[in-house]
């Protein structure tokens, strides 16, 4: 048997052991969970823009105002603040701006790459905040589920908060609080781009 063909055997097993571990331990239920909770809040939110922009306020015009009253700089200060203290205000409300912006392709890319570096800021505040006694004791008490479900799937937490609309800085602070690598959250994380791509797609056919 050759050396290609071993190593094809060797990852079978490995697979299905990882398959069994993740199953066992909970994850694919956990994810599932996951995903049905942004489901629900997404649709609402889309709905509800649907029928504000309808029957109550034009967006549009909201939006056209908001470029022109606010500056660029300091959309993307506040956007990264946001980004990087458990995402506060919705990405979405940011990605619809860069749409009625000149260049509205080049300030997406932006807001990704700072919710992206908002992320990689949240983990390192996580791993510094544990220093802080009072702030150490606050966060294993309301955070004890999600730290420990970090610490057993590690990478596949981050893919997710990257992806999915859920608070990415969080995901990352917890990384943080758990020594989770560096290397881990900077390679996971950067699905944050797809995410945004996606959202983008979708909000640029509703916004004019």
């Amino acid at each position: 048997m050759s050396k290609q063909k071993k190593r094809k055997g060797n990852k079978k097993p490995h697979a299905k052991r990882l398959h069994n571990y993740y199953k066992r331990t909970g994850f694919y239920m956990f994810i599932l969970e996951s995903v049905k909770k942004a489901f629900l809040p997404v649709v609402l939110v889309i709905i509800a823009l649907i029928l504000i922009n309808k029957y109550v306020y034009n967006i549009n015009d909201g939006l056209h105002k908001m470029t022109e009253t606010f500056s660029p700089i300091g959309i993307f200060t506040s956007f990264f603040i946001s980004e990087t203290i458990l995402g506060l205000i919705p990405p979405e409300i940011f990605i619809a701006w860069s749409k009625k912006t000149s260049e509205p392709l080049i300030n997406l890319a932006i807001l990704a790459t700072l919710s992206y570096l908002g992320g990689i800021t949240a983990y390192f505040i996580g791993r510094s905040s544990l220093k802080i006694a009072a702030v150490k004791q606050y966060l294993e008490v309301k955070m004890a589920m999600h730290l420990k479900n970090t610490s057993k799937w590690g990478g596949f937490l981050i893919l997710v908060g990257a992806l999915l609309p859920l608070p990415f800085a969080i995901s990352c602070l917890t990384a943080g609080m758990i020594k989770y690598p560096l290397k881990g959250v900077i390679t996971f994380g950067l699905f944050r781009f797809l995410r945004f791509a996606i959202y983008a797609w979708a909000i640029f056919s509703m916004v004019n």
